[in-house]
């Protein structure tokens, strides 16, 4: 995909690492360099396209590099929270290796989730077909040996555990990259410490040492990262005697929650670094923003276990970039993103919700300057959701759009909506009432407590109409006006959304279109869509 639009950030480039370094809903990250060039892939869950990839040549300034899986995966129904999980992204003798777990189902006391491998040479792709691995757990992970044998490892899950999360541990299995398929038997690793809910393995060869980095003590607020050591590859692993390396647990005052899920990069002058899962809670307990990804520079002590340089075990926000980092010019670092849909090509960085955006219901051709929205399915579909939306990236945003549309009765709506999953949203929409014309009206959902906002706004039919929200803290703020007016008026009232938290995805802003009724085609034209954060 071209970049297309003003997205992106206008900034003095860093010269210090400040957390999180990708901000929004970007969990679970994955760090990578290959010469000169650090890669972070991070989950995508239920969102495509999927696995999206970073870059970056310091370390402390991140941009979108690419999206590796499209027509690879196939996510129609997948229920919340489930789909791409925990992508894991190495290097090896001139290839690029992604494994990935497909999650399909995590209705206890089951886990359906399946491995796959592709490879590339370059990361932009073209990527291979997805080769299947297992399905005994998640976070997948791939080992490459000095003697040419590559391992992979993953989380066990045990459907007998009677209580709680049901991870029982690591395993390995030798890959056989000529065969593409898993040989041997499968070979319990490690069992986890006190934490439990053991799962993101990674191994890493360092000074005659195998270091087992995993997540223990679950996504929320008891998150960690253990480090294990072993001579052999097989163990047994010896767990950091000062463990967990690194948590937020029990801290609640820092300003980084949920640290864990930490993978490790070298730079070229033999620094290293941790990228890691972390949260920003909005008002000290809304997860508004989802998980995002922190870095924080490690080393290794007299003993030979990893620390943090900055001391203790806890999160810092401000990192030293390697070799002091350099000044470059620019000005301030707030995101924007613009969309005028005047081009041949959807911008990068919009997401659409387990099918992928075509000219089937998502076209820039049918109306040149516009895109088209043909509406799909309810707003709480799993299977033809027609939205377009991005990650909410500040704790204060404003987001805008313009559209023409013709809805025929109260099944057919279109508009701009706050959207976490099918259970969490919010959305202003326009719609028709037979009494009274074209309207304005709102739905809620809230922990899959269906509510419509009883107020109803009558709008002129012959006009654009544009909406808008402005997002500070757990507060939103709708607003609307039509075409023809300068002073934009608040519609309906403020709305806390604090429930717009939660799970493992983040909240998302976007537009969209429905029709339950499934009529003859309805559709919205948009004009623009605008992003503006407020946050340094």
């Amino acid at each position: 995909m071209r970049k297309k639009g003003d997205g992106g950030y206008k900034m003095k480039m860093n010269t210090i690492i400040k957390n999180p370094i990708l901000r929004g809903f970007n969990p679970d990250p994955c760090i990578l360099r290959v010469g000169e060039i650090y890669y972070i892939a991070v989950s995508s869950f239920e969102w495509l396209p999927g696995v999206r990839v970073y870059q970056s040549e310091d370390l402390a300034n991140w941009e979108h590099c690419t999206d590796i899986l499209t027509d690879q995966v196939h996510l129609r129904g997948n229920p919340k929270n489930c789909s791409i999980w925990a992508p894991q992204l190495s290097y090896n003798e001139g290839l690029f290796y992604l494994i990935y777990t497909d999650v399909k189902s995590t209705k206890r006391p089951f886990k359906d989730d399946h491995n796959f491998l592709i490879t590339a040479k370059d990361i932009r792709g073209p990527w291979s077909e997805p080769v299947y691995l297992n399905s005994s757990g998640f976070d997948p992970s791939l080992f490459h040996d000095d003697d040419g044998r590559k391992w992979l490892l993953n989380t066990l899950w045990d459907y007998r555990i009677p209580e709680g999360n049901k991870s029982s541990g690591i395993v390995m299995q030798e890959y056989d990259d000529k065969q593409q398929r898993l040989i041997g038997e499968p070979l319990k690793l490690f069992d986890g410490t006190w934490l439990k809910k053991t799962e993101a393995p990674h191994i890493y060869k360092q000074n005659g040492f195998y270091y087992l980095i995993t997540a223990e003590g679950g996504t929320g607020s008891g998150h960690a990262v253990t480090v294990a050591r072993s001579r052999e590859l097989t163990g047994p692993y010896e767990v950091d005697p000062r463990n967990p390396m690194l948590t937020s647990r029990d801290q609640p005052e820092l300003p980084l929650q949920c640290a864990g899920h930490g993978s490790l990069v070298q730079t070229p002058e033999g620094a290293w670094y941790m990228a890691h899962l972390c949260t920003r809670p909005v008002e000290g307990k809304y997860a508004i923003l989802g998980r995002e990804t922190a870095l924080q520079q490690v080393y290794w002590d007299e003993e030979g276990w990893l620390r943090l340089t900055a001391g203790g075990n806890t999160p810092s926000v401000e990192v030293p970039v390697p070799g002091g980092g350099r000044d470059r010019e620019g000005s301030s670092k707030r995101y924007y993103f613009e969309d005028n849909f005047n081009g041949p090509r959807l911008h990068e960085t919009w997401n659409t919700l387990r099918i992928l955006a075509d000219d089937s219901w998502c076209s820039l051709t049918a109306r040149p300057g516009y895109l088209r929205l043909t509406a799909g399915e309810s707003v709480q579909s799993l299977f033809d959701h027609h939205i377009l939306a991005i990650r909410q990236r500040d704790i204060h945003f404003r987001a805008e759009t313009a559209m023409e549309y013709e809805p025929n009765n109260y099944l057919q709506m279109a508009g701009l909506l706050l959207y976490l999953n099918e259970d969490n949203y919010l959305y202003a929409y326009v719609s028709h009432e037979t009494e009274r014309g074209k309207v304005i009206r709102m739905l809620k959902c809230e922990a899959d407590v269906f509510s419509l906002i009883s107020e109803v706004i009558e709008i002129d039919g012959k006009l654009p109409i544009q909406l808008a929200v402005e997002v500070q803290n757990a507060s939103a703020q709708f607003h609307w006006r039509q075409i023809n007016e300068s002073k934009w008026s608040k519609l309906f009232a403020e709305q806390h959304i604090g429930f717009l938290s939660g799970g493992f995805t983040g909240n998302f802003v976007g537009i969209a279109a429905h029709d339950m009724g499934m009529l003859q085609g309805s559709y919205a034209d948009f004009s623009h869509f605008k992003y503006f954060g407020y946050d340094d």
